[in-house]
Order: C-alpha cells, then structure tokens, then sequence
C-alpha cells in the first residue's frame, strides 16, 4: 500500500512516533483500529438503541409516509 501525505505531516509524525518509542507504522495502525473500533461501536449502540425504541416502547418506526407539503398543509 502506497500513501502520499504532505511532507510537513510527515516529519511532525516521525517526531510523534520517536516520542512515544515506536514506529509511523505502529502510529497508523493504532490510528486505524481506532476509527474502525468507534464506527463499529457505533452501529452496535445505534442498534440497540434502535431495538430498545420498537422493543420497550411499543413504537415503531417505519418508512415515511408523509411528505413536507402534508405537513405544512394549511387548507384543514
């Protein structure tokens, strides 16, 4: 894999990873697991939340029925 980042970014980088004693490989890594973690406990959370609506609520949600103009339709 192949990335091209700005030089600048680069060095600043190198100097992070030198300081925390590891590699810029390490610092990506790291990075990445990261990002992908959150998203991933961010859908886990949405669909409980999601399951706890239809679940405990007795709501459900369904596909949108109504458009902006039926809402704001002032002729009743």
């Amino acid at each position: 894999m192949t990335l091209a980042l700005p030089m600048d970014l680069l060095k600043r980088a190198r100097v992070v990873a030198a300081q925390q004693d590891t590699s810029l490989t390490s610092l990506v890594e790291e990075y990445l697991a990261s990002l992908v973690q959150r998203e991933e406990d961010y859908d886990r959370v949405w669909a409980e939340e999601f399951r706890q609506i239809e679940q405990d609520s007795g709501m459900r949600i369904g596909e949108i029925t109504w458009t902006r103009d039926d809402l704001h339709d002032r002729s009743l």
